[in-house]
Order: C-alpha cells, then sequence, then structure tokens
C-alpha cells in the first residue's frame, strides 16, 4: 500500500454548525460575526452561507458591507464554544479510522494513510463525518500536503467546473487528486496566485519577475527567486512552483510560539492619552494568559490600524524574557513611540513571542 496525504475541509463550515442547530435556516442566506447585528460599526464576517456568497458576502469584510449586499440575509453572532465542539466531533470521527489526524483548525485537517485507493478511503471519511455530524466535507487527495491542499479547492467545485484528471477514477463530488502525475497538466496555466501560500502582494512581486503562470515559477532561476526573496524563501517558492511539499502527517499538537490581542474599537481613538491606555490593557491581558499557560515572553509587537487602514508593525527582542505584565506594558508603550500617530486609529494589536520551550 502506498502513503497518500489527504486533506479534509469542512463546507460553510461556521454557517454550517449554525444552520444545524436552526435547521430552519437550511437555503437561505446566512452570515456571521460579531454580535449578529449588521447595524453596529466594525463588525467582520466570520462565515457566509454558500446562498450568501453568491450576492458577494465573503469573510472578513465587514458586516455593514455584507447587509448592504444582502440585506435579506440573517444575520448571527459568532459562538466559538458551538465551533469548537463541533470540530471535535469531525476530528474524533476521523480519529476512529486507521489514520493520522493532523488538525490545522476548528474546520481542516491533514489525514495521513497507507491504502491503496486513497478516493475510496475519503468517500468514507466523508460519509463518516456526515452520519455522525450532519456536516460535510471536502477532500483533497496528494502524495504531499501542498499538492492535497490544493486539490481541495477542485473538490469543492461542481464536476463540471474542476480541473480535468485524465487516466484516473476521479468521478465522486467532493473529492480530488493532485499529485506529480497530473500537476503540470492542471496547474502549469494557472496564475501563481492559485498557489497555496501566495496572496496578492507575492503575486505582484512575482508577476515583476515575469513569473504570471505555475509553469514560470516552476522553471523560474533558483538564484533570481534567492535574490529577491532570500535563500530560504527563494527556494521554497521554486519548490511551490512544481507541487513539492512536506509528505509527514503527525497527531502530535502544533505548539504555539505566538499569542496576540487585537481589538477594533466601536469609536476611533483621538488621543494619544487614549491610545496608550488601550495598548497597555492589551498588553497586560495577553500576558497574562501567556504566564497562566506557563509560558515566558522574548519579544514583542504592536500593530497599529489607522483610519486610512494603513497598518504598521513595529517589534523588539526583550534583553532579557520575562513573564511581568508590567515589562511588557512598558515595551509595548516604547514600541508605540515609533508610530507617527497623526491620523486617528480604530484598531490596535499586540503580539508576544514565546521562549521555545
Amino acid at each position: 500500500m502506498s502513503w497518500w496525504v489527504l486533506h479534509v475541509d469542512m463546507d460553510q463550515f461556521i454557517a454550517a454548525v449554525e444552520i444545524r442547530r436552526r435547521p430552519e435556516l437550511r437555503g437561505l442566506p446566512v452570515v456571521v460575526g460579531g454580535s449578529g447585528d449588521p447595524t453596529q460599526p466594525r463588525q467582520v464576517v466570520a462565515t457566509a452561507s454558500y446562498e450568501a456568497r453568491e450576492f458577494g458576502v465573503h469573510s472578513g469584510m465587514p458586516v455593514r458591507a455584507a447587509y448592504k449586499r444582502c440585506p435579506q440575509a440573517v444575520f448571527l453572532p459568532s459562538d466559538p464554544a458551538a465551533y469548537e465542539a463541533a470540530s471535535t466531533e469531525v476530528m474524533d470521527t476521523l480519529r476512529a479510522f486507521p489514520v493520522v489526524v493532523e488538525v490545522w483548525g476548528w474546520d481542516e485537517c491533514f489525514v495521513g494513510a497507507e491504502t491503496d485507493d486513497p478516493e475510496q478511503l475519503a468517500a468514507e471519511l466523508r460519509a463518516a463525518v456526515h452520519d455522525r455530524t450532519t456536516l460535510t466535507c471536502s477532500i483533497g487527495i496528494g502524495d504531499n500536503k501542498t499538492r492535497a491542499k490544493l486539490a481541495t479547492t477542485f473538490a469543492k467545485q461542481p464536476r463540471s467546473h474542476a480541473a480535468p484528471f485524465e487516466g484516473t477514477t476521479n468521478t465522486r463530488d467532493g473529492v480530488y487528486r493532485l499529485t506529480a502525475e497530473n500537476w503540470r497538466q492542471v496547474m502549469d496555466h494557472r496564475p501563481v496566485r492559485e498557489l497555496w501560500g501566495i496572496g496578492s502582494r507575492m503575486e505582484r512581486n512575482l508577476n515583476e519577475l515575469g513569473l504570471v503562470t505555475v509553469a514560470d515559477l516552476a522553471a523560474a532561476d533558483l538564484d533570481v527567486l534567492r535574490k529577491r526573496f532570500g535563500p530560504k524563501m527563494g527556494a521554497w517558492y521554486a519548490a511551490l512552483g512544481r507541487g513539492l511539499g512536506d509528505t509527514e502527517v503527525t497527531d502530535i499538537p502544533r505548539e504555539p510560539v505566538s499569542r496576540s490581542h487585537e481589538e477594533t474599537f466601536p469609536q476611533d481613538l483621538v488621543e494619544r492619552s487614549d491610545i496608550e491606555s488601550q495598548v497597555r490593557r492589551i498588553a497586560q491581558e495577553v500576558t497574562r494568559e501567556v504566564v497562566a499557560d506557563g509560558r515566558t515572553i522574548q519579544r514583542i509587537w504592536v500593530k497599529v490600524r489607522f483610519t486610512t487602514f494603513y497598518t504598521p508593525i513595529k517589534s523588539r527582542k526583550l534583553a532579557d524574557p520575562t513573564q511581568d505584565p508590567e515589562v511588557v506594558a512598558t515595551t509595548a508603550l516604547e514600541l508605540l513611540e515609533k508610530f507617527e500617530l497623526r491620523r486617528p486609529v480604530r484598531h490596535l494589536g499586540v503580539r508576544v513571542e514565546f521562549v521555545p520551550s
């Protein structure tokens, strides 16, 4: 039997959990985020049902903007405890199989398995999740994590719209296989933005080098990439263009390396004293949580988002690691001095990096 990596991605997970406990919402546009009141300012959409997405509503957009696009939608407050519980149901269902489950979030994980028929395994996993939880998922099959993750995007598409995969039995809706065998056929002509980990800014950087398609990136001069992006990241982008990636799947929980607190304020902060007060409070709160977990802090970041949405970030490594909230707060305020606070502030954040355990 061969080793396969499967990427399990829940379908419209947060919205689906809400619809599960409110079946009367099935088929309606549902938007989840913030307090659930679309008239309140500065709330962000956590997720939208497929029906709401047809109106252009998507995660990350302001709830008010979602309301303008789809005023007939049902707006619900976010309930993290419910999503955590539903996620546990899903992951426990997957763990009942002879596989390795590596959790990446509430709604996704990698599954490692030895099998001669990964499509059949994927179908069994999907059926088990639905039978136990009534939730649905899509599964990408790959010979590494990179290809499995990308395969999920095709698994979520209607069969008529999915990428061609000649010479295989990739016929089940909700499942797609992407391997070295069909990587170039499926991916070469696609823009680099469709690769896992490449956003709009990196797409522009790659385009400036004349690297527009995945095929361009796969054939790029490694020295050019290293010169532009550094030795490590340059090599990583070159490998990404060829679909290379990690094959190891582990059930050992990933140890967090940092923690952050961020807050968007209902009203802009104008006075410097108010900004400083909020930075101090946020820094102390995140430090207390970290210390309660037995961790020690070695680096601090401060993020400031102005009303123009310009969002600079400053950081500093501490001379000596600390668990003292006052040391962290004082350092955060010293970092704040590096910002030009000439415009109103709508959002503040403090992130702390842990000393490796």
